[in-house]
């Protein structure tokens, strides 16, 4: 069995930088593009860094065709610079983190008040927003206490698109539902895994992420609701490296590896709920649509011979384990 798909696309990629970089960023080469995250150390916050983090991407990406779609780290910001880099080609939106919630989001905004005039001219330059959304709650329950400032969001600036990254819960899909100015992305580890993954026997600290999964009845939701094809979800697949060394240690960083096995994973999962024909919206379709997006052109056609993970990557004097890592998965990417 095969399927062919037209350009996908990574809607929250995590490329890091320097050396991190270098070895990432050819193993998500296998999508036509992605949206890349900005909350590096120092976090993209201007245009000029911005361009320059661009152009280290373009290098580490070597000859692989792919559609860099940048982020701005949410920061209040003026009418002139809004007009100047909408303009930008490569730019897609900005990235909102609530301040500490997640990896280097120290800068982020500690009051939502604080966004309010940037959200508007947002909305009149049809600007989108792309948020984290969790409290500083218990951390079960940071993304439903989170819900209450998306639908305030989603009331008080209507025109503005925001797209609720790596939602984890069946209420986050509730209030999808309640507004059109709502879209949403998912990882490929909320559609598979529960917290009992991570620490119900031993722990494993390689499927640690924030948004930490939740119960099965959130997973089982938001697996449903991208097989039947819901028209305002699309693949983000969150994946975020992190050195051996940060992972498997006291203070284990939050992120979960999954570029290089991302789309064979989701093929088999698909394929075994017999929804291959929802697969191409899911991870291209649905975001062209709701963006506009003309990503460069790219097949990729996946078959369902098994493909080995390997046990981790390592270049560049970096050592990155995969999600899967020394395991197959029932899917590959077939090679020209």
């Amino acid at each position: 069995m095969e399927i062919t798909l037209d350009s996908p696309l990574d809607m929250h990629l995590h490329l890091r930088d320097g050396d991190m970089l270098k070895l990432t960023a050819p193993l998500s080469a296998d999508f036509a593009g992605a949206v890349i995250m900005p909350n590096l150390v120092p976090p993209i916050t201007t245009p000029d860094k911005m361009a320059a983090y661009s152009g280290r991407i373009r290098e580490a990406m070597g000859d692989s065709p792919f559609t860099r779609y940048m982020t701005l780290f949410f920061t209040p910001q003026t009418e002139a610079t809004l007009k100047c880099i909408r303009n930008t080609p490569e730019f897609f939106g900005f990235k909102l983190y609530p301040a500490g919630i997640t990896t280097n989001s120290e800068g982020g905004i500690a009051h939502m008040d604080d966004a309010d005039s940037t959200l508007r001219m947002m909305e009149e330059m049809d600007i989108p927003l792309l948020v984290h959304g969790e409290s500083h709650g218990f951390v079960m329950d940071r993304e439903t206490e989170f819900l209450a400032v998306y639908r305030d969001l989603a009331t008080r600036y209507p025109k503005l698109r925001i797209s609720m990254e790596h939602i984890t819960t069946a209420a986050a899909l509730e209030l999808l539902d309640e507004f059109e100015n709502l879209c949403a992305t998912v990882t490929l580890q909320h559609l598979i895994i529960t917290l009992d993954d991570v620490a119900g026997g031993a722990l494993n600290p390689h499927l640690f992420c924030k948004p930490i999964a939740k119960r099965p009845g959130d997973r089982d939701a938001l697996l449903q609701a991208a097989l039947n094809g819901h028209p305002r979800l699309m693949f983000g697949s969150d994946s975020a490296p992190h050195p051996l060394h940060r992972k498997e240690c006291c203070g284990c960083a939050a992120g979960v590896f999954t570029a290089p096995l991302a789309l064979p994973r989701l093929a088999a999962l698909f394929a075994e709920h017999h929804a291959l024909g929802k697969l191409q919206d899911f991870v291209s379709g649905n975001a062209c649509r709701i963006f506009g997006l003309a990503p460069v052109s790219k097949q990729v056609t996946l078959t369902d011979t098994p493909m080995h993970v390997p046990a981790s990557y390592r270049s560049f004097g970096q050592q990155v384990v995969p999600m899967y890592a020394g395991q197959d998965i029932a899917w590959s990417i077939k090679k020209a």
